[in-house]
């Protein structure tokens, strides 16, 4: 049997882990809240954001990084909800990867942010859709249409918009 020690520290590094650099597109019908700190620009100085900004980070559901502890799943008031990253925690580690010159990086984290909108069986669909020869246009200006009017995914929709555009270019779209 695990020592409770043990498990506690492990979920404390993955808790961790996830607030920094991990990221999630799953469902949610949260919208994003505003940043809760006093600084408007998150820089490479407040990386990593869950040991130096712990007390602004929050999950989709408003509980604090300090929130998740062994004691807290075990007893159910934590759940898996519970554990999803942020939109507003992928925005500040988009900040942190601009501050160091990584801007490519911090448009992924971006578009990122936005799919925590859309549900993960949506999200695969779009991925596949967006595979060489899957689509035609009309279906993939459908799907950019969709992504800003119902998730309000401005930077995806935009991204799918220039992927029909290459891909008529290319000659890439279904017959």
């Amino acid at each position: 049997m695990i020592d409770n020690s043990v498990l506690e520290q492990m979920v404390k590094e993955v808790m961790a882990s996830m607030a920094e650099e991990k990221s999630y597109t799953g469902p949610s019908t949260k919208t994003t809240r505003p940043i809760k700190s006093a600084i408007s620009q998150t820089t490479d100085a407040h990386y990593p954001l869950g040991e130096k900004m712990a007390e602004v980070l929050e999950t989709p559901t408003g509980k604090k990084l300090s929130d998740i502890t062994l004691e807290s799943i075990m007893s159910g008031k934590v759940t898996s909800e519970d554990v999803k990253i942020a939109p507003e925690t992928l925005e500040m580690q988009a900040q942190v990867a601009e501050s160091v010159g990584r801007h490519a990086f911090a448009r992924n984290l971006r578009r990122a942010a936005e799919l925590i909108a859309v549900p993960d069986e949506r999200v695969l669909e779009i991925y596949n859709a967006l595979r060489p020869y899957r689509s035609t246009k009309a279906e993939l200006l459908a799907i950019a249409d969709e992504l800003e009017h119902k998730y309000q995914c401005k930077i995806n929709s935009t991204f799918v918009r220039e992927a029909a555009e290459l891909y008529e270019g290319r000659d890439r779209l279904k017959k």
